[in-house]
């Protein structure tokens, strides 16, 4: 053979083996994606059930018990000042007035066609940092001798209408007109997010008894329990306006700041 036949043989072998080691390369390029492909399905079947590409799957609500709160979450000597039958156009915008002119929070309980009408005042009462409650929509006090399906609608309708006109804030408290609870009633609520929330100080200020009495109710049923009960809303509330400008200073003069009632202690 001549130099030129070695030569040219010399590159076929050389060629050859090239072709051999790019293909044994290939090879292991495609099993390892395959690999990599494999491992992918793995994890993707191991993926917590509920988790999707966003993230984690969301944190269930807190419960809270069926149970009627009368507690306050400060605990102490603290009180809870709770407003009832609102938002009304006249009544509620002066109770907000004196709460914030004594730095007090409280629990306004809404019935749900008024907080509908008045939207207004329900985003006032959420941005002042005071709670929402749900006080039904017809504010049937005869409640708790309907039916069930009767109650579910007084109480969860309320609860939309009110979270509606609130842009988003939540109903955390429910009180039942009249106090009329039943079983079924707290635990719709309490499925709902919303303690059931009674009361140990009953001003009847909706009786319109005098701004006197108001205020000597509470001085002498304050021993029963924390959660005082005044209304904003259901007929002429100057009374109570007057009695809340006694009232609330007298509770700091006395050493009860104010709180908000329990949610998810018994």
């Amino acid at each position: 053979m001549g130099l030129k036949g070695k030569y040219t043989a010399h590159i076929a072998v050389v060629a050859s083996a090239v072709a051999i080691g790019l293909a044994s390369w290939g090879a292991a390029a495609l099993t390892d994606t395959e690999a990599e492909a494999q491992a992918a399905g793995k994890r993707q079947e191991q993926r917590v059930p509920g988790e999707d590409a966003k993230g984690p799957a969301q944190v269930p609500p807190v419960k809270v018990p069926q149970s009627i709160a009368h507690g306050a979450e400060a605990g102490g000597r603290s009180v809870n000042i709770t407003i009832d039958d609102g938002p009304d156009p006249r009544w509620t915008p002066k109770v907000l007035d004196i709460l914030k002119e004594n730095d007090v929070k409280a629990v306004f309980c809404m019935v749900g066609p008024r907080a509908k009408e008045f939207p207004e005042l329900v985003k006032r009462v959420v941005a002042e940092g005071h709670r929402l409650c749900d006080h039904t929509v017809s504010h049937d006090t005869t409640m708790d001798k309907k039916p069930v399906g009767y109650q579910k609608q007084q109480i969860l309708d309320a609860k939309r209408m009110i979270e509606d006109a609130a842009g988003g804030a939540k109903v955390e408290y429910y009180r039942a007109p009249g106090g009329a609870f039943t079983p079924n009633s707290r635990r719709i609520a309490a499925e709902a997010g919303m303690r059931p929330l009674g009361w140990n100080v009953d001003t009847k200020d909706f009786e319109l008894p005098g701004t006197n009495a108001i205020v000597n109710t509470v001085k002498q049923e304050l021993p029963n329990g924390p959660t005082i009960l005044f209304h904003d809303g259901g007929g002429d509330r100057s009374q109570t306006v007057a009695a809340l400008k006694q009232v609330l200073p007298w509770l700091k003069e006395q050493g009860h700041p104010t709180s908000f009632p329990v949610r998810t202690t018994p």
